[in-house]
């Protein structure tokens, strides 16, 4: 028993030619080729294309965000007095029909905006036919 082999002979294994690419291919995988070799090329190339066509191939569902810069249609300006700010907002943003309902409804959008503040007076916007178009805000900050 002293001239027999204990290890069967391994066949069907891969070739010289396959271990080399599964070399290769590992080597990309875990990057452990050096800069400026030609493997560390074909890598930063791949991943280029990857970059800069791949918005033409996938669709990655992104658009960026619609925003309206007067989403309850605000408009600040300075007060011609120099004191404060009139703030003018679009009758659309306000349902209500009776004055202490409007001016509730005017605080609660100039509050986000401007802090704790007391309306000292409002009066409408009108077109020539005599619709509100919107309401200027004089305030006071509280």
């Amino acid at each position: 028993m002293e001239g027999t082999n204990t290890h069967p002979a391994v066949s069907g294994g891969p070739s010289l030619p396959m271990n080399s690419l599964w070399r290769t291919i590992r080597g990309y995988i875990l990057w452990n080729y050096e800069r400026g070799t030609l493997h560390y090329d074909v890598m930063v190339t791949l991943i280029l294309l990857f970059v800069f066509l791949s918005p033409y191939a996938i669709n990655f569902k992104d658009k960026p965000v619609e925003r309206v810069p007067h989403q309850t249609g605000v408009v600040i300006q300075p007060d011609a007095k120099g004191g404060g700010f009139i703030y003018q907002i679009e009758a659309s943003a306000i349902s209500a029909k009776d004055d202490a309902a409007i001016r509730e409804q005017l605080v609660e959008i100039i509050e986000p905006i401007a802090g704790a503040v007391a309306i000292q007076k409002y009066e409408p916007v009108r077109d020539r036919t005599g619709r509100v178009l919107g309401y200027k805000v004089w305030i006071e900050k509280e």
